[in-house]
Parts: structure tokens; sequence; C-alpha cells
């Protein structure tokens, strides 16, 4: 571990200067990526998938834990990196070049594990979704550690009534207690990006019954896609939704941003039994 040279001589060393295209964005002290590793608990032994890990920053501090990472990197520039960190650590350190929007975590990592990422900008959001939309739950990952932009940070967390509050606060949050557990500032990462960041830790809870995730999806669609209408227009293309709001007592004259967590399961309730 003592001989790993400092992040900022591996990304010169290696030319691993971050691109636009695939949303990098460097983080380099290793304090503050000690501190989000940490999040998760006490990593000795557990199973670790982390997502575009770049140059091997967040790496570094989850296999100084103990963690078993499996680590997936599309950037074949930043492999000569983790191979590096794969010697520093032996056996603790399994490496997969490909996009993790094209791979199955189960093929490739037994579960239960782990997920940590500092994500790309550009697939963050579509990678949450997918882990919280899974059809069996318990899904197969015990928590999700992730760095967003802060607004999308905020958006997974909002609660009714708040600005950020939309469809994936209510995704994030039917089966799932999220947090936001870390600002970073903007000027911690290499290049700075133009916004501020944050950490969310999400862990799962026991799945309301009677709910199916693809009729919750449709509603929280619909909803919040004219969120500046009444339930009664925004929700006309659900078919059933409008009997359904009858039925859980629901103001059709609201809005989405006004309907808690609570009612949009009761909402997708009613209409799961009809299907």
């Amino acid at each position: 571990m003592t001989n790993l040279p400092p992040l900022r001589e591996t990304i010169a060393q290696y030319g691993l200067q971050a691109k636009k295209a695939l949303g990098q964005n460097f983080l380099l002290d290793e304090k503050l990526l000690a501190r989000i590793a940490a999040l998760a608990g006490d990593l000795k032994g557990q199973r670790i998938v982390e997502i575009g890990p770049g140059p091997g920053g967040l790496s570094r501090a989850i296999l100084r834990a103990g963690g078993r990472l499996t680590a997936i990197e599309r950037d074949e520039r930043c492999l000569p990196a983790l191979n590096e960190l794969q010697n520093t650590f032996p056996g603790q350190l399994s490496i997969i070049s490909g996009d993790a929007m094209q791979i199955s975590l189960t093929n490739h990592v037994q579960v239960p594990f782990h997920i940590m990422a500092n994500l790309p900008y550009n697939i963050g959001t579509a990678l949450l979704v997918n882990w919280l939309t899974s059809a069996n739950w318990q899904p197969d990952w015990q928590s999700l550690t992730l760095m967003f932009q802060r607004e999308v940070a905020e958006r997974i967390v909002a609660k009714p009534g708040d600005k950020a509050y939309g469809r994936l606060s209510v995704l994030s949050q039917w089966r799932c207690d999220a947090q936001l557990a870390m600002k970073v500032h903007r000027s911690a990462f290499t290049p700075p990006p133009k916004i501020m960041s944050a950490v969310v830790y999400i862990t799962p809870k026991e799945a309301p019954q009677g709910v199916k995730s693809d009729i919750l999806q449709m509603i929280t669609a619909a909803a919040f896609g004219q969120r500046r209408k009444m339930l009664r227009q925004s929700l006309r293309s659900v078919t059933g939704a409008l009997n359904a709001l009858e039925s859980c007592d629901i103001d059709p004259q609201r809005r989405a941003e006004t309907v808690s967590v609570a009612e949009y399961i009761a909402l997708a309730r009613t209409l799961s039994e009809a299907v």
C-alpha cells in the first residue's frame, strides 16, 4: 500500500486526462475518498462493485479498508492503473473492461454485494433507476454509496412539497431508505466540474405488499411528466388511474409534487390489484 504513488502522479503516468464524453471528473483527495468508502460501514471481507473507477482513487480506499472489489471500467486507458492496484492488493481486486449499462452484475459477482461509485454524470441516473426498479426484491445489492451532481442527489432524498421532489424521489424512497450523506465541493475534482456534487447512501427495506414496480413507474412517469397539471389531467392516460384516485381518497385537483410516497404506493397498489 505504501508503494502506491499519489493519484496525481498515476494520472500523469498513464495520461488519464478526464474525458468529457465519458462524464469523467476525478477525485484526488485520498482522505475524502476514505470517508466516502467508510459510509457503507466496515468493508473488511465485503463484496463491493465499483462503477467507473477511473484511475482508482475510490478503489484504493475500498481496498485499504479490506473490501473485495470488482471494478467495471469502460475506459481502456484506465486499465493499466487498475492493474497496478491489482498487483498491490493481490486477491482483492477483479477488473471487468466494459460498459456498466450492458453488464449483468450477478454474472460476475457473488450476491449480495455493495455498490460504490463516483458515477459518470451522463449515466448515473439511468443506472440508479435500473437498480431501484428491480422486479425481484430484496435486491442483489445491500447498499448504494453513490456520487451525483448535487441537484440529482437532492431529488433522490426530497420530500413532498420540496422543489426537488419528483419521480426519482418516489422511486428511491418507496422501498429504500435514502439519505444525503456528504456534500462535495467542485474544487475536489480534477478537472473541477461546473456544479457541486453530493454522495447519497441508499439501503433497501421491505417492499410494500401488492405493488408492482412497473405500475409505480408508469404512474410517476405520467404524474411528473406533466407536473404543472392537476392529477385528473396528468393521469388521464393511465387506465383506471382516475378511479384509483377516488378509491385512495386523493383529490384529483392536486398536483404531482404534493402527493406523498405513501399515496403513490396506494395508487400503485390499487392499479396493481386491477391488472
